[in-house]
């Protein structure tokens, strides 16, 4: 007897829509919300009035973009490699201490207030601090700057993440025999890669703010933040104002890289643990 299978039904959105139009909608609706945004804005500037020194139009901020173009992208390129090494090592030791304080609550007791200070340290306090400890020549201080403020969210997701492990998975390799190592790879890694990656995305935009916001406050040359303010005092508004795109832009390829990533971790690797 030859069983007939039924077609699956497709889903719907509770709006009624095909998953195809949801993700067209997915990118029409932001690109449609920018444009409307950019032609509000033009109208602002050049129909009602709006003074250039307080919001200048897109054509003039375009037109500093060509204008400007290389420096601009050296610039960015220098806020962006501040950023990176500061959101990769305070990665790596956000991990390190997490683990750490999550096999040992003496650890755990002493990293907490650490941890808490640095989560409410101003960066706009510490920033000419540590620019001018270590020179006018070194990105170091910028870098550090990014390294602490990408410290904080991924320690807490991370420790979280390591304390999620139930006990019958605790249990359950104890009982095959496995040691330390093999249980931390099979089971405790897994549950916390979500809370890991989650932390990191998190950072990855904080880096690039506080890259960001130590590069305004001084220290050498260089950077979208010093160029902003160079820009804003010589009452170069526009071109200001096309630096900030390209600290927006640099910002949104960290999130969308770290985004991506999470997203192609989290498919080819089993989270979760032993089920």
């Amino acid at each position: 007897m030859t069983t007939v299978r039924q077609p699956q039904p497709t889903r719907q959105s509770p709006a009624g829509w095909s998953p195809a139009t949801e993700r067209r909608l997915r990118v029409i609706a932001p690109i449609t919300v920018g444009l409307i945004g950019l032609v509000t804005w033009q109208f602002l500037v050049s129909v009602v009035g709006v003074s250039d020194y307080l919001l200048p139009s897109p054509a003039a901020i375009a037109q500093q973009f060509a204008e400007f173009g290389g420096a601009i992208w050296q610039a960015a390129l220098i806020t962006g490699t501040n950023a990176l090494l500061g959101l990769v090592v305070g990665t790596v030791l956000a991990i390190l201490l997490a683990a750490l304080a999550s096999r040992w609550r003496a650890v755990d007791g002493m990293s907490a207030p650490i941890v808490a200070s640095l989560a409410v340290v101003p960066i706009v306090a510490l920033a000419p601090v540590l620019n001018s400890m270590f020179g006018a020549d070194s990105q170091f201080g910028r870098q550090a700057i990014a390294a602490l403020a990408s410290f904080v969210p991924v320690f807490l997701n991370t420790l979280r993440g390591l304390r999620q492990t139930r006990p019958v998975h605790r249990d359950l390799m104890r009982s095959y025999a496995a040691t330390g190592a093999q249980a931390f790879r099979t089971v405790t890694l897994p549950t916390a890669l979500p809370y890991l990656l989650t932390g990191v995305r998190i950072a990855s935009s904080l880096a690039v703010i506080s890259a960001l916001v130590a590069e305004y406050f001084g220290g050498p040359r260089g950077g979208l933040g010093s160029a902003i303010s160079t820009s804003a005092a010589t009452s170069a508004y526009a071109r200001a104002w096309a630096y900030v795109v390209a600290a927006i832009v640099v910002g949104l390829i960290f999130y969308l890289a770290t985004a991506l990533a999470e997203r192609i971790v989290l498919r080819r690797i089993p989270v979760g643990g032993v089920r």
